[in-house]
């Protein structure tokens, strides 16, 4: 194996070193954030950033680059306090990976990338209606992290929508069933391949193999 120290980092181009770093964390979900201004015009971004907080309150994070530039994401997360998390799928993964070109705030990606906007009755965000699984979220807090500006936002989920043939009856999701795909570093795609669930761990216990259902197979 090779050893990068960070000088080695630091002496890198910068679209080889972003591409490097990016891809460190591994796998990483791949989903687009469906916003609205309060005129109502959509948005929608690919991010890489969603993960799991805290079950209950159900709450999910997510990492929004700094903002030193316009970020429709985020001004209308801060302006309208919803927001949505939309599972990208296999079938429309180019056009999510298309949303993270930089369009004017009067271009709605959902329009330029053929993307579908729904919407739940009474809540201000649309979600994709293409998406396998879509989550609305209502804003917690938002916290700038001072090392690089980049900003943390955390939600609290308030509704998802999923095929009920995907929810197992210990609640766990299939999301390979949903052909949910994950990205690695900037612009990489893959499908998924489950290789099993195991049981809960515990000290000097054997793990065995679970069904989809989480039964003892």
């Amino acid at each position: 194996m090779k050893q990068f120290s960070l000088n080695d980092l630091a002496r890198m181009e910068k679209p080889q070193r972003v591409h490097f770093v990016n891809a460190l964390s591994g796998f990483k979900s791949a989903n687009i954030i469906g916003t609205a201004d309060r005129k109502q015009n959509t948005n929608a971004a690919i991010v890489s950033s969603v993960f799991h907080l805290g079950s209950n309150p159900p709450l999910l994070g997510m990492i929004l680059r700094p903002h030193s530039v316009a970020r429709h994401t985020l001004e209308n997360i801060d302006e309208t306090g919803v927001y949505t998390v939309n599972h990208v799928g296999e079938s429309f993964y180019q056009q999510a990976h298309q949303t993270s070109a930089r369009y004017d705030r009067t271009q709605s990606e959902f329009d330029a990338c053929g993307l579908t906007a729904g919407y739940v009755d009474g809540f201000h965000a649309p979600y994709v209606v293409e998406s396998p699984l879509q989550v609305g979220m209502k804003l917690v807090e938002i916290t700038p992290i001072q090392h690089n500006g980049t900003e943390l936002v955390i939600g609290e989920v308030e509704w998802v929508r999923v095929a009920e043939s995907c929810v197992k009856d210990d609640g766990f999701l299939d999301l390979a069933a949903n052909n949910t795909v994950a990205v690695s570093g900037l612009d990489s795609y893959y499908r998924t391949e489950r290789l099993a669930r195991l049981s809960y761990a515990k000290p000097d216990q054997p793990l065995t193999e679970l069904d989809l259902d989480g039964k003892k197979r």
